[in-house]
């Protein structure tokens, strides 16, 4: 079991409905962890979520590349991206959080992916690390020494804020059973969850909360 401190604070990660079943880029299963991530709330002292918000014009989207389709990978501020779907276009309901997820603690919500000439995975930086969302300025001078992180997609946006987390100095835990991945390829998501290991991540799950 792991005890709860004061200093310990529960991120999620862009709980939002186009990453839901019926989304414009669903998980499998992504629905399943808005439960769980209620459950976890009760549980912390300092809840923060993370929401996906691009412009329409966003370099991601294979719409605003001809003759691209999504899955297909370019070069996009220097680095290589997958192109997605359109999806969490700022002001749609795309981008909204799920109805069903508990905001009623929230104490700040950080939006990653608006340049549209860079993507976002991490809830801190964006891909380039040219910009930063303002979250780690944010958990730092809140104190916070620990960070559970949670949501969607294990595999991209989950993965990116964990490992960031980590080599900010936080201690980071990934809770599995509240997070789904994306799986382009088969068994992206337990591979993330390796990766993650590897860099000294904790992996556990909301029971042992």
């Amino acid at each position: 079991m792991v005890k709860i401190e004061k200093d310990d604070a529960l991120l999620i990660v862009d709980v939002q409905n186009d990453f839901l079943p019926g989304g414009a880029l669903a998980v499998a299963e992504g629905d399943q962890v808005i439960p769980v991530i209620n459950g976890l709330q009760k549980k912390f002292g300092l809840v923060v979520a993370t929401q996906d918000f691009h412009p329409a014009c966003h370099g991601s989207f294979a719409a605003n590349h001809p003759g691209k389709r999504p899955g297909e990978i370019i070069e996009l501020a220097g680095l290589p991206q997958v192109l997605w779907p359109v999806h969490c276009v700022q002001g749609s309901s795309g981008a909204d959080f799920h109805d069903g997820l508990d905001r009623g603690t929230w104490k700040a919500v950080f939006q990653k992916g608006k340049n549209p000439e860079v993507d976002s995975y991490s809830g801190f930086f964006d891909n380039a690390r040219r910009g930063a969302t303002g979250l780690g300025d944010f958990l730092t001078a809140t104190g916070v020494r620990r960070v559970f992180v949670c949501g969607l997609a294990l595999d991209y946006c989950v993965k990116f804020t964990a490992t960031d987390a980590k080599e900010l100095g936080f201690e980071t835990f990934l809770v599995s059973d509240a997070t789904r991945a994306v799986n382009l390829a088969p068994g992206d998501g337990a591979k993330a969850i390796q990766e993650m290991k590897t860099l000294g991540i904790k992996i556990i799950t909301s029971k042992e909360l």
